[in-house]
């Protein structure tokens, strides 16, 4: 918990009634419509993020909180995932600090029993990270290694990587995180362009520790004597 987020139980009553107010005139509202575009008991859609601030009453990031303890009342494997990420990212825009809602995309939503269903939680964390790539990189890293791991997509978990190396600027960005794609092409195969971008990174003179410069020289001389390798056979 961060030092400005008080925990839940110093949360005002109000604040509980008008997220309670809120979300039961949702779920009355799609009670009322007709059969054939209802979903049953599943999730209604999100709130739009004003219906929410002004439902906040000023506390926003309590709210943020008590929605996803709405949305953990639900089975997840069985939600309509449109709908989920419609308030992921409702919740979001309504504390855009907040880590919970990545963490639960990263860690329970992307690691369900369908893999469409993983893939839409992955493309969640994906756009969420051009928001603030110098923060949510943990979580877009952690989304290349399911794409990797779990859903057997190289091509998907190379577009992850790829966005971590170039977006995520903050020298706090570990350098296996911005050196993920170059693992990720060789295991493609794809040695020359895995060459290519060690030797950009090095040329771009982004690496400033002289540790892991050293250890990506390294990483592009065995590099260049596989590809010779390749060549002479």
């Amino acid at each position: 918990m961060r030092r400005d987020e008080r925990p839940l139980r110093e949360v005002p009553p109000w604040v509980w009634l008008a997220l309670a107010a809120a979300l039961g005139a949702q779920i009355a509202w799609r009670s009322q419509q007709s059969p054939g575009t209802t979903a049953g008991p599943d999730l209604p859609p999100a709130p739009g993020v004003q219906v929410l601030r002004l439902a906040s009453f000023g506390e926003p990031e309590a709210l943020a909180r008590l929605a996803m303890l709405y949305l953990q009342a639900f089975d997840y494997a069985a939600l309509d995932y449109g709908r989920l990420i419609g308030w992921l990212e409702a919740i979001l825009a309504l504390d855009p600090r907040s880590e919970y809602p990545l963490f639960a995309a990263a860690r329970v939503f992307a690691e369900s029993p369908d893999p469409q269903q993983d893939r839409m939680a992955l493309e969640f964390l994906y756009r969420q990270f051009f928001i603030d790539p110098d923060r949510r990189w943990p979580w877009l890293a952690h989304a290349a290694l399911l794409a990797k791991h779990r859903l057997h997509d190289l091509p998907l978990a190379r577009r992850y990587a790829a966005a971590i190396e170039r977006n995520a600027r903050s020298p706090a960005v570990p350098l296996w995180a911005r050196q993920m794609e170059v693992f990720i092409l060789e295991d493609m195969n794809e040695l020359e362009a895995a060459r290519v971008l060690l030797g950009a990174m090095l040329e771009s003179g982004a690496i400033h520790d002289p540790a892991e410069a050293r250890f990506l020289r390294l990483r592009l001389e065995e590099l260049e004597r596989r590809l010779a390798g390749d060549a002479r056979r």
